[in-house]
């Protein structure tokens, strides 16, 4: 039942921690957490959201459960480390989250958990509240130790097949709930004749090599995002900038979205197994065609829709024939790539089968997790800022 049926439900929305749940978004992670509050309260539900200082929607939050803001110093920044004593600080925040829930386990009617810190999956069954963890990223050690101690009213949902598959190799299963895109916010675009390449400037996304696919085409290319690897792009991207290589850094939804619309093909390079590949769903939802590394989860995001085709992963010469012979398509072709990315990646209706889910008393069977050896554990949170999508700006 939804809230426009009668009944307005009360949601706790966990964020991740490293950045601000707010536009231009820092990652996909970011962005896909961003846009379930604001879809909760436009469906008229109470969200309530944790997540660091500086987010949006947190005007119903205490100051006690905003997590601290991550503040690096002297220190570069990075997206594989936490400054010194950090985490220390999230985990006391989580920890009197939970502390609050157990206290007054009808406070809420779902957890909607997207964080990658352990502290809610393994004290949820403390308070009882039915709980959702989405899985963003490759099995964390800690969230499968974590999972063991979780309470039966816990559902785990994964970003793709592969990402579940993952996850179920290291004892957690769970049901499969693909990312959806705003058709609204992803509007048709009127195509171009650049390349466009968007996500996070960090190794694992490989913009690198989108620069050398534009390179042997002599096609201009613009990437779009927010610079999470320092060392990285001042070796690899910054020296080949210029006229045919532009970088315009993190953009705010609405002109990230004009830029894509506006291109003539999207590359998508990464360099990991992808869980999901948000961007591409993204792009093809403008009309733009994409050609993607075959990694991870981007062949179930590409499936056999028009205007995408998949490549060898690292095969930069594939890459580039593949761009060249998807071209840049008319305004009927292009529509024709939106209606049917809109037919799979729509988010009309996810809401409601989100909080469908407060009813729900029993998560999916789980397999025991196996023990995680003590050498692994300081390996806690290092993919903290995974990109199941990678927009580079809302």
């Amino acid at each position: 039942m939804t809230a426009a049926a009668g009944r307005r439900l009360r949601v706790l929305v966990i964020a991740p921690s490293r950045h601000p749940i707010r536009q231009p978004h820092a990652g996909g992670l970011e962005a896909a957490v961003w846009d379930r509050v604001r879809a909760l309260r436009a469906a008229g539900h109470d969200a309530v959201l944790v997540a660091s200082h500086g987010s949006d929607f947190l005007d119903r939050t205490p100051d006690a459960l905003r997590m601290p803001a991550v503040v690096w110093g002297a220190t570069r920044s990075s997206d594989a480390v936490y400054p010194p004593g950090y985490l220390d600080g999230v985990a006391r925040v989580l920890d009197e989250l939970m502390d609050r829930l157990a206290a007054d386990p009808g406070a809420f009617d779902l957890i909607d958990n997207h964080s990658l810190h352990p502290i809610p999956i393994a004290r949820s069954a403390e308070h009882g509240i039915p709980m959702r963890t989405t899985l963003h990223t490759p099995p964390l050690p800690e969230l499968v130790e974590a999972a063991v101690a979780a309470g039966p009213g816990h559902a785990f949902v994964s970003v793709s097949a592969h990402t579940a598959s993952e996850w179920r190799r290291s004892g957690v299963a769970s049901t499969v709930e693909p990312n959806v895109v705003d058709a609204e916010a992803w509007p048709l675009g009127r195509g171009g004749t650049r390349l466009v390449w968007f996500g996070r400037i960090v190794p694992e996304k490989g913009p690198h090599l989108a620069i050398e696919a534009a390179e042997a085409l002599g096609r201009r290319l613009v990437l779009a995002g927010r610079v999470g690897d320092v060392e990285y792009h001042e070796r690899a991207i910054a020296p080949r900038l210029g006229r045919a290589v532009r970088h315009v850094g993190p953009l705010r939804r609405r002109r990230l979205a004009r830029l894509v619309g506006a291109s003539g093909c999207a590359l998508v390079t990464p360099c990991w197994d992808e869980p999901f590949g948000l961007v591409v769903a993204e792009a093809l939802t403008t009309g733009t065609p994409v050609v993607a590394f075959d990694r991870g989860g981007i062949r179930e995001v590409v499936g056999d829709l028009p205007g995408a085709a998949l490549v060898p992963p690292g095969d930069v010469g594939a890459l580039a024939a593949a761009a060249l012979r998807l071209g840049s398509p008319g305004a009927a072709e292009r529509a024709r790539i939106r209606e049917r990315a809109l037919e799979r990646f729509s988010s009309a209706g996810r809401i409601a089968r989100l909080v469908a889910q407060a009813g729900v008393a029993a998560a999916p069977t789980r397999a025991a997790a196996p023990p995680v050896p003590a050498s692994l554990a300081p390996r806690l949170l290092r993919i903290v800022d995974p990109g199941d999508g990678a927009e580079a700006g809302a």
